[in-house]
């Protein structure tokens, strides 16, 4: 097992026993991918939970989780689940990237799509459309 696998072994653990199919474990360039499919978001969020939980600010460069849920095709609704903020809606795919509307905690927006396993695009009930953080959505 190489240490990137040992630094993450929660995350693959978390992976394995939340269901994750086609689970993928793979190392290229000092980055460990980390990629399948969820049947639900709770399934995705077992996995973030576990990054979050051995890297709090979600800001590694030398991991990239990407948990695909199945089933959540364009048009299906999300509700948002931030702790108590609003959710930062922008114009693209990065927090570097500029602010184009919020979400409410708790507001119900609608996937245009799931850009990757971070950012999906998503429209507000006021047509609103952006990059969201997906780790705060949740079907």
């Amino acid at each position: 097992m190489s240490t990137l696998q040992d630094k993450y072994a929660d995350v693959i653990s978390a992976a394995q026993t939340a269901g994750v199919s086609d689970l993928k474990v793979t190392e290229q360039d000092g980055i460990l991918y980390v990629a399948g499919n969820a049947s639900n978001t709770a399934t995705k969020d077992a996995v973030w939970n576990a990054l979050g939980a051995i890297d709090p600010s979600y800001s590694a460069s030398d991991i990239n989780v990407n948990v695909q849920v199945a089933g959540l095709a364009a048009g299906a609704t999300l509700t948002v689940n931030t702790e108590s903020s609003n959710l930062n809606l922008r114009q693209e795919a990065s927090t570097e990237a500029e602010i184009v509307g919020k979400a409410a905690k708790g507001e119900t927006v609608t996937l245009v799509e799931q850009t990757s396993d971070e950012w999906w695009k998503v429209k507000t009930a006021d047509g609103e459309e952006g990059y969201a953080y997906a780790r705060y959505l949740q079907a």
